[in-house]
């Protein structure tokens, strides 16, 4: 009995990925959800992964930058989508995103409380888009999509008066950077698929300076911006 489910279960997945590939690439396909971008409004949301980093600009040459280990973080939220025209759309993509960085900071003291700062950080994320799709073609249709973005980091330990000689490192609430990435919308019976990768560049300086001067952590700083890549599957 449990080889006979297990063979039907096999002939059921592959015929399931038999249709679905035939529905995608044939040259005839079946065409999914012909009518569905042409709603005015419509939602969806999406879950993810992130890398950020920072991007450090000195007041004075350094012999070596501060170093930041990257890990991967997690990202969801929801979608609104407003269609301004055929190839064109507005999109809302409001979500909670969580990473973790590690910074070096060379030279300074001898053991790794003095050196080493972990930035825990839980972004409410505010992306304000434009999407440019290309021709469908089938049930697959590329698109570009860019724009502007403000986040607030609720872990950014702006209020505390502590600063890295308490072991404390400050970064400020409120953040903008501008976004650009690919993605493609795949059509299938019941919904879109919508897989996309994208890169988000910081263009505010995001660094909170020591209270203690002078400081070996941030008075050589001049800037530091977030920098990530941003990969989510999105659902309508």
């Amino acid at each position: 009995m449990k080889k006979a489910v297990i063979l039907f279960l096999l002939v059921l997945t592959t015929k399931g990925h038999s249709q679905f590939a035939k529905n995608l690439f044939s040259k005839d396909p079946i065409i999914n959800l012909e009518n569905w971008q042409k709603q005015r409004v419509y939602f969806g949301y999406y879950l993810g992964f992130n890398s950020f980093d920072f991007k450090f600009d000195y007041k004075t040459p350094v012999p070596q930058d501060i170093q930041v280990k990257k890990t991967t973080g997690f990202n969801v939220g929801v979608v609104a989508d407003l269609r301004l025209q055929e190839y064109i759309n507005l999109r809302f993509e409001p979500g909670l995103y969580y990473t973790k960085r590690d910074l070096y900071f060379n030279g300074v003291g001898n053991s790794e409380s003095d050196y080493l700062r972990e930035v825990n950080s839980t972004y409410i994320h505010f992306p304000l888009l434009l999407k440019f799709s290309a021709l469908r073609t089938g049930n697959i249709r590329p698109y570009l999509v860019g724009g502007m973005s403000t986040t607030l980091n609720l872990s950014s330990n702006a209020k505390s008066q502590d600063d890295n000689y308490q072991q404390k490192f400050r970064v400020k609430q409120w953040t903008a950077a501008y976004e650009l990435g690919v993605g493609i919308d795949i059509f299938t019976e019941y919904f879109i698929f919508s897989p996309s990768i994208r890169g988000m560049f910081g263009i505010t300086d995001e660094l909170i300076r020591d209270n203690t001067s002078p400081s070996a952590y941030t008075d050589n700083i001049d800037s530091m911006k977030s920098r990530a890549i941003l990969i989510n599957f999105t659902f309508h």
